[in-house]
């Protein structure tokens, strides 16, 4: 069966000068300010739809991997993803870097490797966004 996940924006003002909100309203996990200049600017004061998007990417991402590396009998101990997504204005999103690092007893790093990959290729995020014109992956056992 099919789920659904919700967010609402409430947007005031112009794209340049206003500013907005956005509310995780199906986990109610929170409501966080949004602008113009957190999405163009490094500004860490608010959050930004790529932002959002390198938190489902990397979730995603750790999810899909997991269950591959279960799914071939060597789950893992731990999976720590990393997402970056670059916002050009102008362009929209450039490219997205995964770095991920994990634990996962009695695997080679060649077949680490290839499950990375396959999961690069398959999780439904990554799948949402094969229209970025990069996402590159780093991937290591630690």
């Amino acid at each position: 069966m099919a789920t659904t996940r919700k967010a609402d924006t409430h947007w005031e003002g112009s794209l340049l000068d206003g500013k907005g909100n956005v509310t995780l309203a199906s986990s109610h996990s929170g409501t966080f300010d949004v602008t113009w200049a957190s999405r163009a600017t490094d500004t860490a004061a608010e959050t930004s739809p790529e932002e959002l998007i390198a938190a489902a990417h990397a979730t995603c991402y750790s999810m899909a991997l997991s269950h591959g590396l279960a799914g071939a009998g060597t789950p893992p101990q731990n999976v720590d993803t990393h997402a970056e997504v670059d916002f050009q204005p102008g362009e929209g999103i450039t490219a997205i870097r995964l770095v991920v690092r994990a634990s996962v007893p009695g695997l080679s790093a060649e077949d680490f490797q290839s499950a990375a990959e396959n999961a690069k290729a398959n999780c439904p995020v990554s799948k949402a966004l094969a229209g970025v014109p990069s996402i590159t992956l780093d991937a290591a056992l630690v």
